[in-house]
């Protein structure tokens, strides 16, 4: 009986002693977190690095508009100077300085809130360069389309705004980028080319094209009558079309066979509205023959 009191003893005090330990810890952590919470400095250091941070932000957002105005504004007195620059060149010049001073002023912001977080910007600095050092031995791709890009500006292969074909893909330029150039085609899909890979470019923004249209009618119908009647219908095609400077010329017989004859139309416009002249073209010849069909089918009614 004495040796289970004795033990009830030492139970007892382990038990007290381990509540006292914990007591002591969650005293000592509530006194860490008070302190933490009270401390005027550390306080008064995250408002002032806050403080900071916003100032940097809206600084570079400043300086990016500023800059933006400043390019927009000196391009504007380049167009109306004596010496004229290509406006396509003037837009895509434009927007590659932007997107250098958009990617130049972002870096640099991020560089300076790492600072006022507290990272060490030396060392970051140091390691980048031999991180930079040990990419560049396989960045030569990016690098290629770099320089390609600036050779597709200097050489004016094609600027914003122009319809053009690489490869397989046709499209409107929305965007020439440091590395990549992106098209919009004209059912609404977006290609993304990196500009290494632009090799081969067919322009359809540069110059005229002509718009040529072959249309086929039976020996039966005499040939003065069908010139006469394609020639009224190009007259109202150019009163009534943008897209074309003048009437579509009636070139005449282009093919002859025992059944029918092919009378060949052909008009000068932009490269990027070709297919849609073409289009009209024939457009306003099939509501020239129906319109000279139902004369026909009239008299011969009245008759």
């Amino acid at each position: 009986m004495i040796t289970g009191l004795l033990l009830t003893e030492q139970v007892t005090e382990q038990v007290t002693e381990k509540v006292g330990e914990v007591l002591e810890e969650a005293i000592t952590w509530k006194d860490r977190i008070w302190n933490w919470f009270t401390d005027a400095e550390m306080w008064q250091h995250v408002l002032f690095a806050s403080i900071k941070i916003i100032l940097i932000f809206l600084i570079t957002r400043i300086f990016v508009r500023v800059i933006y105005k400043v390019i927009d504004r000196s391009l504007d007195r380049r167009e109306k100077s004596r010496l004229q620059m290509n406006p396509r060149r003037l837009v895509t010049v434009g927007e590659l300085l932007k997107n250098i001073t958009w990617i130049a002023s972002n870096l640099i912001m991020g560089m300076l809130i790492l600072g006022e977080v507290g990272f060490e910007l030396a060392p970051l600095l140091a390691g980048a360069g031999v991180l930079g050092l040990a990419i560049g031995f396989g960045a030569q791709s990016l690098v290629k389309d770099v320089i390609t890009g600036f050779f597709i500006i200097l050489e004016d292969q094609f600027a914003v705004g122009d319809v053009i074909q690489t490869g397989n893909l046709k499209g409107t330029v929305e965007i020439i980028g440091l590395r990549s150039t992106r098209l919009v085609s004209w059912t609404g899909e977006v290609h993304i080319i990196p500009n290494g890979m632009i090799t081969n470019v067919t322009n359809f923004s540069i110059g005229t094209a002509l718009a040529v249209v072959d249309l086929p009618f039976s020996n039966t119908e005499k040939l003065e009558d069908s010139l006469d009647l394609l020639k009224k219908a190009m007259m109202r095609l150019n009163e009534n079309s943008e897209e074309v400077a003048q009437a579509p010329n009636v070139l005449g017989v282009q093919s002859l066979t025992t059944s029918e004859y092919v009378i060949r139309i052909a008009v000068e416009c932009s490269p990027s509205v070709r297919t849609s002249v073409e289009r009209q073209i024939q457009m306003y010849a099939k509501e020239a023959l129906e319109e000279m069909e139902t004369l026909r089918l009239t008299s011969v009614t009245e008759n």
